[in-house]
């Protein structure tokens, strides 16, 4: 059974930074999808960055320009960096491990609150 960890969460002002860790129970050297995800209140879960094994990204276009994604094979990590952020970033974030086969694991989720 795949864990996912997430961390980093918290309240942050407007344009302020976070960073988001997700940490994978198991080597994430082989050939999957890493992604974060988010979901706000009396909204669908939707997809924030996601990265290939080869690194290849992929962004919501709201997050465009803000937010990057990166992995840590070594460490079995993906980030998430978010900058300039904003109220409508609130949201519990959650990882996403998608193996090869197409079966997907998720995390708990974090808390992201953006707010003066």
């Amino acid at each position: 059974q795949v864990q996912l960890v997430e961390s980093g969460g918290g309240l942050v002002q407007p344009g302020g930074s976070l960073r988001l860790s997700c940490a994978a129970s198991i080597s994430i050297f082989s050939r999957n999808v890493m992604g974060w995800y988010r979901q706000a209140p009396g909204k669908e879960r939707e997809l924030v960055a996601a990265i290939t094994s080869g690194g290849n990204t992929n962004y919501a276009d709201s997050v465009k320009g803000r937010f990057t994604i990166t992995r840590d094979n070594a460490k079995n990590t993906v980030y998430l960096q978010l900058n300039s952020m904003k109220p409508e970033d609130t949201a519990k974030y959650y990882c996403r491990l998608t193996a090869t086969n197409g079966v997907s694991f998720w995390g708990q989720g974090t808390q992201v609150t953006v707010s003066s």
